[in-house]
Formats: C-alpha cells, sequence, structure tokens
C-alpha cells in the first residue's frame, strides 16, 4: 500500500510539472524515474484513483505533516522535497535579528535548508519546503514562514 500512495504523489508531481510545460524527459530526471512511468502517469493509465485521493489528502495536511509522511513512505530527501516544491506553494521566510545562532533549527530540519553563518540561521529557499519545524523549535522564535501563492 506504500508504494501505491507514494505513486499517486509522483503521479500529483507529474502534473504539476507537466503544467509549467517541462517536457516527459525533464520530468523523468526532476523526479529520477522512468520516462515510460511518466508517460503512463500523463495519460492516467497504471494508477489508481484512490492512490491519487490519498496523495492528495496527504498534500492537504499541513506542510509539516506532508513533509513527515511523504518522507516516510520514499526515504529520499530529494524525492520528498521535489514532491512538496511542485505540489504545494513555495514558503517565505524571514530570520529576524534576535536569531543567536544555537543552530537548534538546523538540527530539527528535515530537508537540511539552514545553515549557521557568522551566528545567524540562513536558509537555503530551494531546500526548504515550508513545513515549520525550524520555526516550531527555535527557542527565541526568529523565524517566520509565510505560505507565498
Amino acid at each position: 500500500m506504500p508504494k501505491h500512495i507514494l505513486s499517486g504523489l509522483k503521479y500529483l508531481a507529474v502534473i504539476e510539472l507537466r503544467k509549467l510545460a517541462f517536457s516527459t524527459y525533464d520530468v523523468a530526471e526532476i523526479l529520477k524515474m522512468d520516462r515510460s512511468t511518466v508517460s503512463h502517469y500523463i495519460h492516467n493509465r497504471n494508477i489508481s484513483s484512490n492512490s491519487i485521493e490519498v496523495a492528495k489528502v496527504i498534500l492537504d495536511l499541513c506542510p509539516q505533516d506532508s513533509l513527515k509522511m511523504i518522507y516516510s513512505l520514499c526515504q529520499d530527501k530529494h524525492l520528498t522535497f521535489t514532491i512538496l516544491k511542485h505540489c504545494l506553494n513555495n514558503p517565505k521566510i524571514t530570520i529576524k535579528n534576535t536569531c543567536i545562532g544555537c543552530g537548534v533549527c538546523v538540527d530539527s530540519c528535515i530537508m537540511d535548508a539552514l545553515e549557521i553563518i557568522n551566528l545567524n540561521s540562513k536558509v537555503n529557499l530551494d531546500c526548504c519546503c515550508g513545513c515549520l519545524l525550524c520555526s516550531e523549535n527555535c527557542p527565541t522564535n526568529s523565524i517566520e514562514i509565510l505560505e507565498v501563492e
């Protein structure tokens, strides 16, 4: 069953990437899938509607729960991030001057999107999925994450 759910998540990512005009070849490269599977997803073949519905429910959860569910299904940070990046809205992150550079946010980030530079947290937006783990664990409440349409 977990493989079917992951297939539903990949299907939704394929559809979103195709909406952005990525070719079948590019989608296969981005999601690390073979092109024939991508083609099947594009033409709605060999994918259960139940798998797609469960995948939609997972993506409708808060970003943190979606992240944890997807990562538990695939155990692959790249795939997890790619699915989240293309199926959810992009986050906008602000790190306030109150950051003390303790590194708690870095340790709590599953996607390795944060690092400490000159005793301040810095975020790599190419890796951040907006799950709020860093913000919730920050002892000085210095991280603000907003969802951007």
